[in-house]
């Protein structure tokens, strides 16, 4: 898959990701995507190797609950 391809599912999954953080921590958008952006999640999303980027918005979304609770993305 060329690069703009993931690039574009990447950011398809990044708006649903954090349209969640908004709604379950009840932040701004702009917090949210704050913290989505910063988060290891998100840093791996379009990495080939991860194949992330061809996973549901949910489970990327757990795994960011996970980083989130355990300070570190456990796959």
């Amino acid at each position: 898959m060329d690069n703009d391809k993931i690039d574009v599912l990447k950011e398809f999954l990044a708006a649903d990701i954090i349209s969640f953080i908004m709604e379950d921590l009840s932040l701004s958008a702009d917090e949210a995507m704050n913290q989505f952006y910063n988060s290891e999640v998100f840093e791996r999303l379009g990495d080939v190797e991860t194949g992330l980027y061809c996973e549901s918005s949910g489970y990327v979304y757990d795994l960011y609950k996970d980083e989130c609770k355990y300070g570190h993305l456990v796959q």
